[in-house]
């Protein structure tokens, strides 16, 4: 009965592993419509961002709390966003933003920085 009970455990172990990466795993949904800052950019910020950089954060010094503060940073934040996983300037810090929310960024740019 042992013998059973040791394979079976061995048997759910394998089939739990997952051996896919988390770029593999993650939604990676292309972005079609228009991105603008008010209605996708900003509440990536604010669930993301917004602990470090607004005032009293670690990253107080460039706060994104405002349009024209996220926009004049766009090519920083496009680079840490994009870097790979364990750079210590990888962006946020301790974690890491979807492809898709990723993509949203790149197509804000390239859609011109709309407002709202």
């Amino acid at each position: 009965m042992k013998k059973i009970i040791y394979i079976l455990a061995g048997l759910v172990f394998l089939i739990s592993c997952e051996s896919r990466t988390y770029e593999e795993i993650s939604d990676n949904t292309p972005v079609i419509e228009q991105v603008k800052y008010a209605k996708d950019i900003k509440p990536i910020i604010d669930a993301n961002c917004i602990a470090c950089h607004s005032p009293g954060g670690s990253a107080s010094f460039q706060p994104w709390t405002s349009y024209d503060q996220v926009k004049n940073n766009i090519d920083n934040i496009l680079d840490r966003i994009q870097r790979s996983n364990g750079d210590p300037e990888k962006m946020p810090q301790g974690g890491s933003l979807s492809q898709t929310q990723i993509n949203i960024f790149i197509k804000w740019k390239a859609d011109g920085l709309a407002e709202n």
